[in-house]
């Protein structure tokens, strides 16, 4: 009997283990044909890549394409294609690519992966890496290795502030040379990260079975920045943390003129929570706060250092790592980003001479083995490479910006720039309101009063009495947008995709433009339609003031119809902070 039980036991195992082996199999041959292997155009180096869409958008490195705007991209079995870099993440060492399908099959669907869930895999977990390890496949089909998730939430140093792997996975499939910019999978071959680096040896390049995957969960909160031809900033907080004697994160110095500050945290302060996840070491809150791009609002909660049971939940607004133009300075002055490889926990150093050595194989030569001469960059690729400063590719933001305002304004009318307005309605009280734009000026009556303001350039003036702040600029912008649009309202861009600012339990985001008029900084936020032909709603406006305090927040809801087809909200909530200022129910819009 016992006989019996272990050779049942044993056809059980292999039977398990060809079906493992099987669906190995199959998910290799399913997503194999989404690898990119990128080259600069002369062949000078080279990474991998994977295609996430059917138009053609790849996850790359940053480093695999430094300040170069073109490349060629193979994908298996000897197709090349010309790639234009649209928007870059130097900091989070992430790229995006966009591929151009031939001429004569403009409409050609590329074979694409799907993105998976990078917090939802765990210790032990099996992986897979694929690329173009060392530039071996000449017809451009990647390789494959197998392993295990080694670790999750791990930090590896930057390189002074650039190329940081906040909250990375760590693996021991084989990554080399070659494989940086390719993809990691889970078994069931959904992306899960993005091959960057590598703990190598001292004095060579060769895989320890120690590889760091940027997680997607975090490039996915940059995808809509990396689509607008963004060069994207990470967050900090505005303020500096350290471990107590009792190992509690706690703020040690704070900046005065951060939003953090504004909404009550000092030092001594305990965090407890940030971004939806739970800190309890100053490297759990270094992780999260890595993975977070610069301008968004998360949740911060903190306590007291006395009082560690009394919490405090506030939204706050991230800064930038960097100021300014400082990032593009970086970036101008490093144009060949290597990513460094290292030991797990071993900050950057100089490199030597004799650090390097020999590529086993030239990617000039699989490059010449396509193009026998160096190219010249083609017209149609020229076409999509706009340069303006403090952006890798305008050419795609001005894309991004008009499929929003498409996708809002779809067939209704709002009238010409010079026309007058005049919005009609009820307070949330009862009383009736008349809202007029006519010749430069702005006018809110009600039964027993009115207040008027003068449309300047400088929309930092307050109104007459000045009693209402900025609730008239701010609603003269939103007729500014919907009467010049985005192209002549100012200076407006796409700047990417958010929850809502007071919505952060959702998982809805929304397609926002931002820019400035009349020395306000203004962001719209857009609902991204759900169905192909479904208009989208402008649902806020956030104005921020050159003044101290809060942003305000002009919150639209309740949309329908009106009798000239145009899509218009039925209610308007305007805040500022945690103080309601008015709610207006609209009634009427007249355009005359």
């Amino acid at each position: 009997m016992k006989k019996i039980h272990i050779l049942l036991a044993t056809l059980f195992l292999a039977a398990t283990t060809h079906a493992d082996e099987a669906h190995r199999i199959a998910v290799v041959e399913k997503i194999s044909p989404a690898v990119v292997a990128i080259f600069p155009p002369d062949g000078s180096g080279g990474g991998s890549g994977v295609v996430i869409s059917p138009d053609g958008y790849v996850l790359t490195n940053f480093h695999v394409v430094g300040n170069k705007a073109w490349h060629k991209c193979g994908l298996a079995g000897g197709k090349l294609y010309d790639g234009v870099v649209v928007g870059i993440d130097p900091v989070g060492d992430v790229a995006l690519v966009k591929l151009l399908p031939p001429e004569d099959n403009k409409n050609m669907e590329f074979p694409y992966v799907e993105l998976g869930d990078s917090d939802a895999v765990r210790q032990g977990d099996p992986v897979l890496v694929m690329g173009n390890p060392f530039g071996f496949a000449t017809d451009f089909s990647p390789t494959f290795t197998y392993g295990i998730l080694s670790g999750n939430h791990r930090y590896q140093f930057p390189d002074s502030t650039l190329l940081e792997y906040a909250d990375c996975l760590q693996v021991d499939a084989s990554i080399n040379p070659g494989n940086s910019g390719g993809p990691l999978f889970n078994a069931d071959g959904q992306l899960i990260g993005i091959n960057g680096r590598g703990s190598f040896e001292k004095r060579g390049r060769v895989n320890v079975g120690v590889g760091y995957a940027i997680s997607i969960n975090q490039i996915k909160r940059f995808l809509g920045h990396l689509r607008g031809g963004g060069i994207v900033d990470h967050a900090t907080l505005g303020a500096t943390v350290v471990s107590d004697d009792v190992g509690r994160t706690v703020v040690s110095q704070i900046l005065e003129d951060s939003d953090v500050y504004r909404r009550g945290l000092r030092e001594t302060h305990v965090i407890t929570s940030f971004g939806g996840r739970k800190i309890r070491t100053p490297n759990d809150f270094k992780n999260i706060l890595g993975t977070f791009p610069k301008g968004v609002v998360t949740t911060l909660t903190y306590a007291k250092k006395a009082d560690a049971a009394s919490e405090t939940t506030v939204f706050v607004r991230l800064q930038g790592v960097h100021a300014g133009g400082e990032l593009v300075e970086l970036i101008t002055k490093n144009p060949e980003m290597e990513a460094p490889d290292r030991k797990p926990g071993e900050r950057p150093e100089p490199k030597k001479p004799g650090d390097e050595k020999e590529n086993p194989m030239d990617p000039k030569k699989i490059i010449e083995a396509f193009m026998p001469k160096k190219p010249e960059m083609p017209e149609r690729v020229k076409a999509m490479i706009e340069e303006r400063h403090g952006w890798a590719n305008y050419h795609f933001n001005r894309l991004e910006t008009d499929r929003v305002w498409r996708d809002f304004i779809g067939t209704s009318t709002f009238g010409e720039k010079d026309q007058a307005w005049s919005l009609e309605g009820t307070l949330l009280s009862g009383s009736r309101y008349y809202w007029t734009w006519r010749d430069s000026r702005c006018v809110l009556k009600f039964p027993a009063t009115e207040v008027t303001w003068d449309i300047t350039d400088d929309f930092r003036t307050l109104p007459t009495p000045p009693d209402s702040e900025f609730v008239l600029p701010g609603m003269s912008l939103w007729q500014r947008l919907l009467s010049h649009g985005p192209r002549e309202f100012g200076t407006l861009h796409y700047w990417g995709w958010s929850p809502l600012p007071y919505a952060q339990d959702t998982d809805d985001l929304c397609d926002v433009l931002a820019g400035s008029y009349g020395g306000l900084d203004v962001r719209f936020f857009f609902s991204r339609p759900s169905t192909p032909g479904e208009p989208s709603r402008l649902v806020m406006m956030e104005l921020t003031t050159p003044y101290e305090g809060d942003c305000w927040e002009f919150r639209f809801r309740d949309y329908k119809r009106d009798a000239h087809g145009r899509f218009l909200p039925g209610r308007l909530e305007i805040v500022r902070g945690e103080e309601t200022i008015e709610e207006f129910i609209i009634e009427k819009l007249d355009i005359f």
